[in-house]
């Protein structure tokens, strides 16, 4: 695929996470808990794909309008619990603004260590920001400046054990082994037909990575190892964690917009990066940390990561000639689809915004090309 196509592609999957970030800059993590005894509670019904129908509750005001502010969900008595987040989302984009503030700052005007990791710095910086509104909310009365929710980390320690210390991650694997005899062929064809598109843009994404981090490295990798072997790696990876119960791997412009920032490409780093990874996964207290991480500090991180993926889909249109029509036209339905939310649902299988974007800018540029090779 020509960078015509690639680039554009990899400019639409910037984009397209665009609203997650932004989303997530303004989301309240923490929960107050409401008494039921003032909440009128409403039974709702919706039907499922397969016909059955599930049962949901909603809390309703006095007028019958619903409360979207209180969350209801069954304990595990089967007894209704309500929530409140009492947090302003404007306290939730003040930290995720200071946590994106201080790694451009830290990437831009730090010294050799601030610049290799601005992101670790990032986070922490936007998470203190956010504990100190936490406890001056405490302490003030005030629910509007809590937005941290520090839940995870209390409940992990509440009764002091080796399993407050050393957690063993659950393997999902482990319970699929026996569901062995359960397998459907129909169902396997239909998640097959709904993968195959995904996997076009996949590969669309790890080529336009592999070429950004080429030009970083200064060493052409779709030649030396070649394109096959890059490929080959990701699917084992892709295989290996699906074994384990992980999501499938891919090359993600986050990472090679951190190799670009920091400087630092090293094979081994990422090794020992990702040892450290698993072993850190096994203790208890960092892994209940990263979970009271507020979503409005990464948000911020988010904005800046996705940005990386959309400027180096853009940065790969440097090299075409856009005053060619067949290139402008490539690149304009790949844009304005992707951007527009294009999307095609066949039953249960939806073709995704990028993999409807892929594919019509493919068949744009294969149209188009038969004129060039003609003249």
């Amino acid at each position: 695929m020509p960078a015509v196509v690639i680039g554009p592609i990899v400019a639409i999957i910037g984009l397209s996470l665009a609203g997650n970030a932004i989303g997530d800059l303004s989301k309240v993590n923490y929960t107050a808990p409401v008494d039921m005894a003032q909440v009128q509670a409403v039974e709702v019904g919706t039907i499922n794909e397969d016909g059955t129908i599930a049962s949901s509750y909603v809390a309703v005001n006095d007028d019958g309008t619903v409360n979207e502010s209180i969350t209801l969900t069954p304990d595990e008595n089967g007894n209704l619990t309500a929530a409140t987040q009492p947090g302003s989302p404007y306290v939730a984009i003040i930290c995720g603004l200071v946590t994106l503030a201080v790694v451009m700052l830290c990437s831009v005007y730090g010294k050799k260590m601030a610049r290799l990791i601005p992101f670790i710095i990032g986070i922490l910086a936007g998470y203190l920001v956010a504990t100190i509104f936490y406890f001056i909310g405490k302490a003030t009365g005030n629910a509007a400046l809590m937005v941290i929710d520090y839940s995870a980390l209390i409940n992990n320690f509440k009764v002091i054990g080796v399993s407050s210390f050393i957690a063993v991650p659950d393997f999902s694997f482990l319970k699929a082994f026996g569901a062995f005899g359960e397998v459907n062929g129909a169902y396997i064809g239909t998640i097959a037909a709904a993968y195959v598109p995904v996997a076009f843009v996949v590969f669309a994404e790890h080529i336009a990575d592999h070429k950004n981090l080429s030009s970083i490295i200064e060493h052409d990798l779709l030649e030396d190892p070649g394109l096959s072997r890059t490929l080959l790696g990701d699917g084992i990876g892709s295989m290996v964690g699906a074994v384990f119960g992980g999501c499938p791997n891919t090359t993600y412009g986050e990472s090679i917009g951190c190799v670009a920032i920091t400087k630092n490409a090293s094979v081994s780093t990422i090794i020992v990066t990702a040892c450290e990874a698993i072993i850190i996964s096994f203790i208890a207290p960092f892994v209940a940390f990263l979970s009271t991480i507020p979503s409005c500090v990464m948000g911020g991180v988010c904005i800046a990561l996705y940005g990386f993926i959309a400027v180096s889909g853009l940065k790969m249109l440097q090299k075409v000639d856009l005053d060619d029509n067949r290139n402008l036209f490539t690149a304009s339905v790949i844009l304005i689809t992707g951007v527009g939310g294009f999307i095609l649902t066949f039953g249960t299988i939806t073709v995704t915004t990028v993999a409807c974007a892929l594919i019509l800018g493919i068949l744009t540029n294969v149209m188009l090309s038969k004129k060039k090779k003609a003249e």
